[in-house]
């Protein structure tokens, strides 16, 4: 029986990748070899606890307190390591805000997530873009606890030296395959998005400007180069394709064809790569893990994954030089088939407890009130009938663009907003509804409003475009035949209800009885099919030719749901926060909100004498919209509640 086949990993662990089937004379004359594996985390966001403080609760998919469990076994697998961090570290969860808005950070004390990573031995770190969200002195005072050091290159402050070191040089001891240590000279390299400058403009205008980051490296990496014995790029950048733009915000790519680097640690995107995500790409091995064939990893996001590249370096001509590599970004977790979450590891204590004050601190602090809110906010007819679940989400992202879109030269534009209910029963079951009620509202229940970690992105689209997203979106019905005297149920349980967006800023109305314009999967089915009629802004109707802004989230520009206008080609404009910190901030700056649906959209009338059924859940009874004639019907075995819809509109 044959042996079973060795992994690459397995084959540079072991060093028989270069051994096997040697004779004796030939290992005696190869040259010296050593395996050095380089760890990354990215994109932590404050994230130390396996914890979701918007939904308060525990969360098995986050938490450096996990990850650090895999540093801690991938660095027993092998003598030699190195551990980096690829910037976002100091903004991102409620931890974040606790600590800048409510605790502070006086000179002397150390953050938490610095206190956490402090744990762990890091060799170096770099700034994202993320770092600056709360001012220079802020992110100033945070660096100063760290007990490594943190490099950019393409960051000077206004006199023109680096705000931090562009590059620093580390000597460290490593073993070799034979036993026989070496001083080994590592360079490390750092990269932040140049767009810093329009994320944070008010935190950073005229006391920092960045570099393109191929520029930026080209001017440090010869010196670099010429000291090191491996150069180390920890580019908090990501990867994207096509031909290269000067100031790329996802350049990690085109770095690579800088020649002096041996590695390349990636983020910003909250990816994994080696992966699928990045399939397909010019210059990109999306299941070996490189970059125009420079290794390369991305850990994900929030403490989700552990990067490794493994390196085997081989001594030739008095220099230390990468003779194969292999690479993967390891997960705290897994799924079952049935979606479930499986935690793989347990979280390291000492990590938890360099936080634990503040984690507690933070769990207070979520429960606190950070606005008011005079109406109730559900959605439990959100699917039939303009709803203020989705209301607020909307409002919350036209007052956050109307500033980016003016400073972006974009503010001619009518500006319009796209949200979608989340929480709408379905597979989620009958309690699976927003459901907050009048009076305070704390920073948590925006988690019962939007649930996802989406960014906020806007697009630019023409008036067809935006017809053709509104029929897309109507695929959430089924086609209701107003001749039949059989019960019709309204909604297709198949069709994500993230996908029925919502776009404020227009009115229109949709007609089920015609069939869907488009397919399940977003392709032309019906070309005669028209659901959406009266559509217009301002009282006029929309013209194919015009032109709209529409903010969204990331998932929609994209591409995701197949959406006419959004392709990820008509993007003009990618925020750095995260949709549902615009809520939160949105709720602060107002103190008290009143999220009475507009009814900017209805449903177009259908003859009384159809059958329209419709699902909600049972807390539905106490919020049926004005205007809409809901019947109830009775409960079904699975818990929700059927109503028979008549002559809606």
């Amino acid at each position: 029986m044959p042996a079973p086949a060795l992994s690459r990993r397995a084959l540079l662990l072991s060093g028989a990748a270069f051994s096997l089937g040697l004779p004796p004379a030939a290992h005696a004359q190869a040259p010296a070899k050593l395996r050095l594996r380089l760890l990354e985390t990215t994109d932590l966001h404050v994230n130390v606890f396996p914890y979701d403080y918007y939904r308060d609760r525990t969360d098995d998919t986050v938490g450096l307190a996990k990850t650090a469990t895999l540093i801690a076994a991938a660095r027993a697998e092998v003598p030699n390591s190195l551990l980096f961090d690829n910037g976002d570290v100091i903004q991102g969860s409620p931890l974040g805000d606790y600590m800048a808005y409510s605790h502070g950070l006086k000179p002397g004390q150390v953050h938490p997530i610095i206190a956490a990573m402090n744990r762990l031995d890091y060799v170096c770190g770099t700034l994202g873009n993320h770092e600056f969200n709360y001012g220079l002195d802020y992110l100033g005072t945070a660096l100063t606890g760290q007990n490594f050091p943190s490099v950019c290159a393409n960051l000077l402050k206004a006199d023109g030296t680096p705000l931090v070191p562009p590059t620093r040089l580390f000597e460290r001891e490593m073993v070799d395959e034979g036993g026989r240590k070496h001083r080994l000279r590592i360079g490390v390299i750092g990269f932040v998005p140049p767009q810093i400058m329009q994320w944070d403009q008010a935190n950073l205008a005229g006391k920092v400007t960045t570099l393109d980051i191929v520029e930026a490296a080209r001017q440090h990496l010869p010196r670099l180069r010429a000291e090191s014995d491996v150069v180390v790029a920890l580019c908090h950048s990501g990867i994207a394709g096509g031909a290269p733009k000067p100031g790329a915000e996802n350049a990690a790519l085109y770095l690579a064809e800088v020649p002096g680097i041996d590695a390349i640690m990636t983020g910003h995107q909250h990816l994994v790569f080696p992966g699928k995500d990045f399939a397909n790409i010019a210059g990109v091995d999306a299941q070996r893990g490189s970059l125009h064939g420079v290794p390369a990893v991305m850990a994900g996001f929030w403490g989700s994954h552990l990067g490794v590249i493994d390196l085997v370096l081989e001594r030739r001509d008095g220099a230390w030089k990468v003779a194969d590599f292999a690479s993967e970004a390891r997960p705290i977790y897994t799924r079952t088939p049935e979606r479930r979450i499986e935690p793989t590891v347990a979280a390291t204590e000492a990590v938890l407890a360099a936080a634990r004050p503040e984690h507690e601190a933070t769990l207070a602090y979520v429960r606190q009130p950070v606005g008011e809110t005079q109406a109730a906010i559900n959605s439990y007819w959100a699917l039939v009938a303009d709803d203020p679940s989705v209301q607020i989400v909307s409002n919350a992202q036209r007052w956050y663009v109307e500033g980016l879109a003016r400073a972006a030269g974009l503010g001619e534009l009518p500006l319009l907003s796209a949200a979608a209910p989340f929480k709408a029963g379905g597979r989620g079951g009958p309690d699976y509804y927003t459901d907050v009620k009048p009076g305070p509202l704390a920073i948590k229940d925006v988690a019962d409003i939007y649930l996802y970690p989406n960014t906020l992105r806007v697009v630019k689209v023409t008036g067809a475009q935006l017809r053709g997203w509104l029929e897309r979106s109507a695929g959430l019905f089924n086609r209701i035949d107003p001749a039949s005297a059989e019960e019709q149920a309204l909604i297709n349980p198949r069709f994500p209800s993230y996908n029925f967006d919502v776009i404020d800023g227009v009115t229109y109305r949709i007609d089920v009885t015609q069939p869907s314009r488009f397919d399940a999967d977003g392709k032309l089915a019906a070309p005669e099919a028209r659901r959406i009629h009266d559509l217009a802004w301002q009282g006029k109707p929309v013209g194919d030719g015009q032109v709209f802004l529409v903010a969204t989230n990331n998932y929609r520009a994209g591409g995701g749901g197949n959406f006419p206008g959004a392709d990820g080609s008509t993007i003009v404009l990618e925020a750095p926060d995260l949709n549902r910190d615009v809520v939160v901030r949105y709720i602060v700056e107002q103190k008290r909100i009143d999220p009475e649906a507009d009814g900017n959209w209805s449903l177009a009338p259908w003859p009384s004498t159809a059958r329209v059924s419709f699902v909600t859940g049972p807390g539905a009874a106490a919020f049926r919209p004005a205007g809409l004639r809901a019947e109830p019907l009775g409960n079904t075995p699975d818990g929700f509640t059927k109503y028979r819809l008549s002559h809606a509109g």
